[in-house]
């Protein structure tokens, strides 16, 4: 596939890691003070499904399943959507911010592992040097803007650490099993299956907390952000980080992980909450390094 075609697939993962990266800003106190972290995944994978069947319904974009496609499309639903989302708001419950964000960079490692085995995608040393730069812009950025906050992996987090692993496990099985999927389907027919699948191993952990919900006390600000975990970190990341799918592989995806850090300090600077140090921008161009090898093309030789 040429840059030129894979230009929409980056311009959509960063769409989706823009979203990602605002949504730590804008939607950090709605679990648990207002909402219990079960019940508001049973309510972000409920919203989001409707979203896409109705989408997919409006837009005449579905099209038919093949049968034998179904118990890869249940296993990347319980991956992808379930244990993904349900382990990373319960670990997040448990543990520390700055712990999460630390864990999280293991996700593109992961992955290239995953996709040497599942996909049979050879380990290129330059993919390993990109992940490796990018992971260390990441973790500096993230420990040189959480000076107020505590890495502290200890026994009372690490339950919580050890949730947030799995989380980033799931998502990397989910990218490394779906894309055979994304290249036979439109990304709306996968992501709306895997979406309905999901929500039925959602139910029985979110259903009791969904019900607890004191609607009318709660305010305007947390109605927004429940609104923007929904459409914009749910819906519409999840069909941008699909459409890339379909063109760029699993790694190239997971990558772009590393840029959420960056993401978050941009939009501090521009409120006015942080400021342009030297580490941020070692950090900045270590990631956009790391993602540049990860995500170019090899090289094929006549």
């Amino acid at each position: 596939m040429s840059d030129k075609n894979v230009i929409p697939a980056h311009l959509a993962l960063f769409g989706a890691n823009l979203i990602y990266g605002l949504n730590y800003i804008l939607a950090k106190d709605v679990m648990p003070n207002f909402v219990g972290p079960s019940g508001f995944i049973f309510l972000r994978v409920g919203g989001a499904l409707l979203l896409f069947w109705l989408f997919a319904s409006l837009f005449k974009t579905g099209e038919k399943v093949d049968k034998k496609d179904f118990p890869r499309l249940i296993i990347c639903a319980l991956f992808g959507v379930a244990g993904n989302q349900l382990l990373f708001f319960e670990g997040l419950n448990i543990t520390t911010p700055i712990n999460a964000s630390i864990i999280m960079v293991s996700n593109p490692i992961l992955v290239l592992i995953m996709a040497s085995i599942i996909l049979k995608n050879a380990i290129k040393p330059k993919k390993v040097l990109g992940i490796g730069l990018g992971i260390t812009g990441a973790v500096l950025l993230i420990l040189f803007r959480s000076r107020g906050g505590e890495l502290t992996f200890s026994s009372e987090t690490a339950f919580g650490d050890l949730l947030v692993f799995l989380n980033a496990a799931c998502f990397g099985i989910y990218l490394v099993l779906v894309k055979p999927l994304m290249e036979k389907y439109k990304p709306i027919t996968v992501v709306k299956w895997a979406f309905l699948l999901g929500f039925l191993f959602v139910v029985p952990f979110g259903f009791g907390q969904f019900t607890e919900i004191n609607w009318s006390e709660l305010p305007t600000k947390i109605y927004l952000e429940i609104l923007y975990v929904v459409v914009g970190t749910t819906f519409l990341a999840y069909l941008f980080n699909n459409f890339a799918l379909k063109r760029v592989q699993p790694t190239v995806v997971s990558i772009y992980i590393y840029s959420q850090p960056l993401i978050a300090s941009v939009f501090s600077l521009l409120l006015g909450k942080d400021e342009i140090t030297w580490i941020k921008i070692l950090s900045a161009i270590l990631i956009f390094f790391g993602v540049y090898l990860v995500s170019r093309p090899d090289v094929r030789k006549t």
